[in-house]
């Protein structure tokens, strides 16, 4: 029997609508949650990432304070206006778009922003809490995981979960979601040193591919009504597209789509729950100074 596919777009309405809900109620005690997003150069992926944000941020009725800055913006200049935006009292939420340019230490930049305005829960302090099991903002793209898991009624407790990939940014925060109580599955992090996944992905109740390469998954690694989240965004050159590319996941989604019993397409599965969950965290960071 054929996979349900998950409609990410769909659960992030729900989660946006809910936001919106929230905000105008805020906007009737005078705070209207703010977020500043910081883009420095031309990158045409983070470009359309960033307009997604900026599209949400009306969406749900929150202040948009963005920033495009020049290539050639130096690392003294993007701190110090990352120190106007955390002295600001009006901004809630500070995101800096990544990658940033090579000339940028993304470490420096991302130890500058205020922890209570770090609405992508990359600052060291989130991430120790997050770790930890203290309220902190969750890194968006696994908690919006989590969120599709729990929006689907897909039972996790007890539950095998094999993470493919080992970032900071997906990898190891929801591996460490996955493991938490209210979660409880067992989790195992796959990565490029890892021997023969197929051996470790064919016992998994839970499979989350974060590789960053098509067909790291693929049919025959895949037991019959496993879980399939799908989290790679690659573009693949497609001379008929107008774009001239195409968008494919990790995981060869039209034959797991026989075996698994949910999976998530790409696009509208995981990458819209990223968006929803930012603007979460920037309405709780405003909720946060009342």
């Amino acid at each position: 029997m054929p996979a349900t596919i998950i409609d990410g777009k769909q659960i992030a309405q729900d989660v946006r609508n809910e936001v919106k809900q929230k905000v105008s109620q805020l906007a009737q005690n005078g705070i209207v949650p703010c977020l500043a997003v910081i883009l420095v150069g031309e990158n045409p992926a983070s470009v359309s990432y960033v307009t997604g944000k900026q599209k949400a941020l009306a969406e749900v009725g929150m202040k948009d304070k963005s920033m495009h800055l020049p290539e050639l913006t130096t690392q003294e200049e993007l701190l110090k206006i990352i120190k106007e935006l955390n002295e600001d009292s009006t901004v809630h939420g500070i995101l800096v778009q990544l990658p940033l340019p090579k000339h940028i230490n993304e470490e420096k930049i991302l130890l500058a922003i205020n922890p209570e305005k770090d609405v992508d829960g990359f600052h060291p302090v989130n991430v120790g809490n997050l770790v930890i099991g203290k309220k902190a903002f969750l890194p968006c793209t696994p908690h919006g995981i989590i969120v599709l898991l729990q929006k689907m009624n897909i039972e996790t407790s007890g539950k095998h979960a094999v993470v493919i990939g080992r970032s900071n940014i997906v990898g190891k925060p929801v591996a460490i979601l996955l493991a938490r109580k209210e979660t409880n599955c067992t989790v195992t992090i796959c990565h490029t040193g890892t021997k023969n996944l197929s051996e470790f992905t064919k016992n998994a109740d839970i499979i989350i591919a974060a590789s960053g390469h098509p067909n790291t998954v693929t049919a025959d690694m895949v037991k019959e009504g496993a879980v399939v989240i799908d989290v790679g965004v690659n573009r693949i050159p497609d001379s008929s597209k107008k774009s001239g590319f195409r968008l494919t996941g990790d995981v060869d989604f039209d034959s797991i789509k026989e075996k698994a019993s949910f999976i998530t397409p790409v696009p509208g599965g995981v990458g819209p729950m990223t968006i929803a969950m930012l603007m979460k965290n920037t309405l709780e960071a405003a909720e946060n100074r009342i």
